[in-house]
């Protein structure tokens, strides 16, 4: 068996985490049912550069544009943006480049960094799990859908606290070991 190179290693570690902790743990409500559809996308970019990494975003939205069948995509990127705060910075540029396409309110970006952290948290705090990935990941979302989705839920305004008590339940010492097996899968 020969090695696995990196990147189909990143897109493998960042699916993992997506089935096994935000679907396993229900962080996202309607993520079970996409990846069930088969309607989830994972793209492996391999930008090395923000440019390079915006033409990517954009092809993206593109490809979503052309295929209705594809509810969402998860741009794996982990060659750039490890640093959070970069990364965070970023996703301006993210929201300018969907206005820029006349595509706000059309389409939403979402994020998951491996260093993710809220405002208002320490760097160690269990509630941040619910946007750490192993790999830096932009989520592009339709927004038609989100609104369907969210005018379907009993009670979404309880999503977050119930993530918050669900990650402090779970605790940082097994979050931290659920995010390290997503890499020896």
């Amino acid at each position: 068996m020969g090695v696995i190179p990196l990147s189909s290693h990143a897109l493998a570690a960042s699916r993992v985490w997506i089935e096994r902790v935000v679907v396993q743990y229900n962080l996202c409500p309607f993520a079970k049912r996409e990846l069930d559809k088969g309607s989830v996308r994972f793209f492996l970019c391999d930008a090395k550069d923000e440019e390079l990494l915006l033409r990517a975003l954009e092809m993206e939205l593109q490809r979503l544009e052309q295929h209705a069948e594809i509810e969402t995509t998860f741009i794996v990127h982990p060659d750039i943006l490890g640093d959070f705060y970069e990364f965070n910075d970023f996703l301006g540029r993210c929201e300018a480049l969907l206005k820029q396409l006349q595509l706000e309110g059309i389409y939403q970006v979402a994020s998951f960094h491996p260093q993710y952290q809220f405002a208002g948290t320490g760097p160690d705090d269990a509630e941040n799990y619910s946007n750490r990935s192993p790999y830096p990941m932009l989520h592009l979302l339709r927004e038609e859908s989100v609104e369907r989705a969210v005018a379907g839920h009993p009670d979404i305004d309880s999503v977050p606290v119930t993530n918050i008590n669900t990650l402090n339940k779970l605790g940082k010492e097994v979050l931290e070991g659920l995010w390290q097996r997503c890499f020896d899968e």
